[in-house]
């Protein structure tokens, strides 16, 4: 039987709320991965102040929210963090956030790997119907892969973000179990 949580490049693994905050904070400091991970405004977070707002955020120990740090399979370094929330609803339905903090690391396949690890986990483990996201649409890299993973486009929220002076929309997709089982026979 296949390890769940391991993938071909990643591995999920137990947020450490200590080594988290360091990344987090490391991260923080590049506005493009946060502009690309987050809606809220851009801004360097210490290390501190991460490894307290994470606590907070276990301590509230909601049933229906999975969160994860990405391990690179290589050498162990945590790369990203992701998720799925809202997973425990009546409907079998859950939300996918992904995010790799290593620049050097985008464009390698990183988050496609732990996108296929989640999809895994919430379909085969946690028997959900459907995985949604949302993915701002100036994010052509990520839209990208989601398509080439199986999600479809399923509506916007029109000019919902300004960067840059500029209005984007951010763009709802959604994969069906029905349709990722398919893409798991290709």
């Amino acid at each position: 039987m296949k390890n769940l949580f391991t993938g071909k490049l990643t591995r999920l693994v137990a947020q450490d709320i200590d080594a988290m905050g360091a990344v987090i904070a490391k991260w923080s400091r590049d506005s493009e991965f946060y502009q690309l991970f987050d809606s809220d405004p851009t801004r360097p977070r210490n290390a501190k102040r991460a490894q307290e707002q994470m606590r907070d955020y276990a301590e509230k120990n909601q049933p229906g929210n999975f969160s994860f740090a990405v391990m690179r399979l290589e050498d162990d370094r945590i790369i990203g963090e992701g998720g799925l929330f809202d997973a425990l609803s009546p409907h079998r339905n859950a939300w996918l956030a992904i995010g790799i903090g290593e620049r050097e690391l985008w464009g390698k396949g990183y988050g496609t790997d732990a996108v296929q690890i989640l999809l895994r986990f919430g379909f085969q483990e946690l028997n959900l119907h459907r995985i949604n996201l949302g993915v701002f649409g100036y994010n052509a890299r990520a839209i990208r892969a989601y398509e080439k993973i199986g999600f479809v486009h399923e509506g916007a929220w029109r000019d919902a973000l300004k960067r840059e002076g500029k209005r984007w929309d951010s763009i709802g997709m959604g994969i069906l179990k029905s349709e990722w089982e398919a893409k798991q026979n290709e």
